[in-house]
């Protein structure tokens, strides 16, 4: 069994955005049906029901987990069933919410070595005590065991930049594929589920990865690349931050995957200015067109 729980389906800043004033945003705090709330992107994964993983631990981790009975206390005066966080990056998204499970709980954490060097160069995150929350080094193309629960997860580089607070140099912004940016497949040894929340890029390589998969849960930022210039909301475009966009267009996500064979496509990570937040949008059909899901929070597919 490989059962997925979408602990948060939106970008950074979550829906609403508590800034934003925008139409998409101003809909979704007057409780509008149409436009449902949603937290920042996370899932949880198990592979027996009873021991979860959290993929990405975002800034809304404590209310992720108060709202998902899955992962709440079951014995003791202190207890929970998630035996571990899986890291895409080191982005402010993904690492915040380990800041939530500082109360000497064991459990491991696991990334690639230069998102642990990004954790290990900033003090706040030693307020995880090391003999209760080992961290784990995932090295990319090599299967790993989540024990227990009995599944795999092997991390493979997808196109991506170095984290926001991260950039330096002449060109901050350079795409690389490095293991700053990786996307996460998890296998029960029947089925095979990848995560991509950020990517910014299509490749061959990462093609023949997604080939065949049960499920995707892929980058979902933007629908156009200059959908946040256009809305006066800021002055990045989707690939200066490192992200594909979602149009059926040339370089977007719905031709990319066109070709592929994936047996259910959903989209994660969605910015608070993406339309396809609104039920009742025409870019949302066009999505769903195309064969696309939109992620929520507390979606589950089970394989």
């Amino acid at each position: 069994m490989l059962d997925l729980l979408v602990l948060g389906a939106a970008a950074g800043g979550g829906f609403p955005q508590w800034n934003s004033n925008a139409p998409g945003c101003q809909r979704a705090r007057s409780g509008d049906p149409n436009a449902p709330a949603r937290t920042q992107a996370s899932l949880a994964v198990s592979g027996d029901g009873e021991h979860w993983f959290i993929l990405n631990a975002s800034p809304d981790l404590r209310t992720q987990i108060n709202q998902t009975p899955a992962l709440h206390p079951k014995t003791g005066l202190r207890s929970t069933p998630i035996a571990g966080v899986v890291l895409t990056s080191g982005e402010i998204d993904a690492i915040t919410g380990l800041l939530t499970m500082r109360e000497r709980q064991a459990y491991g954490l696991y990334a690639t070595a230069p998102v642990l060097a990004q954790l290990d160069a900033n003090p706040i995150f030693d307020a995880l005590d090391r003999t209760l929350v080992p961290r784990h080094t995932m090295t990319l193309d090599q299967p790993l065991s989540l024990m227990p629960g009995n599944l795999r997860v092997t991390p493979f580089s997808v196109p991506g930049k170095v984290p926001l607070y991260a950039e330096r140099g002449e060109n901050p912004a350079e795409i690389m594929t490095n293991g700053e940016t990786i996307g996460l497949e998890i296998t029960d040894g029947q089925h095979r589920a990848l995560f991509i929340p950020g990517c910014a890029m299509m490749t061959d390589t990462l093609r023949e990865r997604l080939n065949g998969a049960d499920v995707v849960f892929f980058d979902g930022t933007l629908w156009t690349d200059d959908e946040m210039v256009r809305a006066g909301l800021g002055a990045k475009t989707g690939r200066r931050m490192g992200h594909m966009s979602i149009a059926d267009e040339p370089d977007g996500t719905i031709a990319a995957f066109r070709p592929l064979n994936v047996g259910r496509k959903v989209l994660i990570h969605i910015n608070n200015s993406n339309p396809i937040l609104l039920a009742d949008s025409a870019e949302r059909k066009q999505a769903e067109d195309a064969g696309w899901d939109v992620a929520y929070d507390g979606m589950r597919i089970t394989l």
